[in-house]
């Protein structure tokens, strides 16, 4: 892209690791921390726990106003502390040469969010306590994500990136695959699994998230040990306000200097906002719309997951041969295409039908947005872009979710909430087409 090797200056030209040291340990590592995130969403946030808070705990409700409504007020409210604290956390962490602690510190939170589910009961009077933990949850992943996703750098060339990234988002679907069948046998098939575990109060809903909570801790240890830590930078140590300043600085320089580079964290923010909202309400959708038993999304997760991690692994190959914008492009146009038809089918069989095809398109969308940033960000200087990312992103993370509380409410229909999502694609996807892709 025209401009982008301007903006900004980077830190410290050894910053990144130099490709020579990268070996298949360290990105099979790095990939493993994928694996494990899967717990929080595919577990937590879209087939299973967030099912639960609003088809059991949430059921009887008192006020017009839904648990499926409140679900998205609370998820979209959590982008507002990610907008204020990704770029200047991330900052800090490539500056002090603590990105992979910042990785660990997040990560952590995550945990003791998901662990801290257990104690959501199956009554309504434990709805915002639920909520609360989900909010949360999903501030300190989308803060882990960010340091995690800068990484991508130290652990990839130019040449391999799209390959990486789509190995790392392949991994992720595939370690929700197999915990979710691990869930769905062990504690939730037949009324408490193989396990026989108790059901009352949702007692084996949430040992599942006790048991996601474990598999996330397992899974993000061997990033934090092979992976090496970024050095840090020679530049001065700012302060908070300080870093704020400096924030706005890069952002002008950002718009005077790579334009297309800002114009993308615009474009992005408004689709991944819509990709995510896919996942968040995918599986609540699949229950109150389409007829699918509750005990039968996490057999759909799973098939889901299989699709999505073979879109994400093909689309790597394509990435890295004709560029990330084209994938974008063609996974927006392609899950418009499927929202559509959703919206006037019915029952279990057309949602299976369309809802995988659906899934087939939001991998290569998901991979070749990271991929398209890691193309554009100076050695150095990942870490803070990647943070612009998560903020541009959760600034916009409110759409998605409150247009799907509000359809839902006006037309007092679970059903009208698919228009919202998909009116968030169609903006990203318009917003995306003017701008530059990057080198390949």
């Amino acid at each position: 892209m025209a401009g982008s090797a301007r903006y900004p200056p980077p830190v410290s030209t050894d910053a990144a690791v130099p490709a020579s040291t990268v070996t298949r340990g360290q990105v099979l590592a790095w990939g493993l921390w994928d694996w494990g995130s899967a717990a929080y969403n595919a577990v937590i946030l879209t087939f299973v726990f967030s099912v639960y808070l609003t088809d059991s705990v949430g059921a009887d409700l008192p006020g017009e106003v839904s648990a499926n409504s409140w679900l998205g007020y609370s998820i979209g409210a959590s982008g507002l502390l990610i907008a204020l604290m990704a770029p200047v956390i991330a900052r800090r962490a490539d500056a002090a040469g603590r990105r992979k602690r910042a990785v660990a510190i997040w990560t952590a939170l995550t945990i003791a969010t998901m662990a801290g589910l257990f104690l959501v009961e199956d009554d309504y009077t434990f709805l915002a306590l639920g909520l609360v933990l989900l909010g949360l949850g999903s501030i300190f992943f989308e803060l882990a994500s960010v340091s995690y996703n800068a990484v991508l750098s130290q652990v990839s060339t130019p040449e391999t990136v799209g390959r990486v990234s789509g190995f790392g988002w392949a991994m992720g679907y595939l370690g929700g695959i197999v915990l979710l069948l691990v869930v769905y046998v062990g504690f939730i098939a037949g009324g408490g699994g193989v396990l026989d575990v108790p059901t009352e109060n949702g007692f084996h809903i949430r040992l599942v998230a006790l048991v996601a909570a474990a598999w996330f801790l397992v899974f993000a240890i061997p990033l934090l040990l092979l992976v090496p830590e970024v050095p840090a930078s020679a530049a001065a140590r700012l302060g908070i306000l300080a870093s704020y300043r400096a924030l706005f600085a890069d952002l002008r320089a950002l718009y005077r200097d790579s334009p297309h580079t800002l114009y993308f964290l615009g474009a992005s923010a408004l689709f991944r906002d819509g990709l995510a909202a896919v996942f968040t309400f995918g599986a609540v959708l699949a229950v109150t719309v389409y007829g699918i038993a509750e005990d039968d999304v996490l057999i759909f997760g799973v098939a889901a997951n299989v699709v999505a991690a073979a879109g994400a692994l093909a689309a790597g190959f394509v990435d890295d041969r004709i560029g990330p914008k084209a994938v974008i492009v063609g996974s927006l146009v392609g899950m418009l295409a499927v929202g559509v038809v959703l919206l006037v089918v019915s029952g279990p069989a057309m949602f299976w039908v369309f809802g995988l095809a659906l899934c087939l398109f939001v991998g290569p969308a998901q991979s070749s947005s990271r991929t398209f940033l890691a193309r554009l960000a100076p050695p150095g200087r990942e870490g803070e872009l990647f943070g612009l990312y998560a903020t541009t992103g959760r600034a916009a993370s409110f759409l998605a979710p409150t247009l799907v509380g509000l359809f839902t409410y006006l037309f007092a229909s679970e059903r009208a909430g698919i228009v919202g999502i998909l009116l968030v694609l169609a903006i990203g996807l318009l917003a995306l087409l003017p701008v530059r892709r990057p080198a390949v």
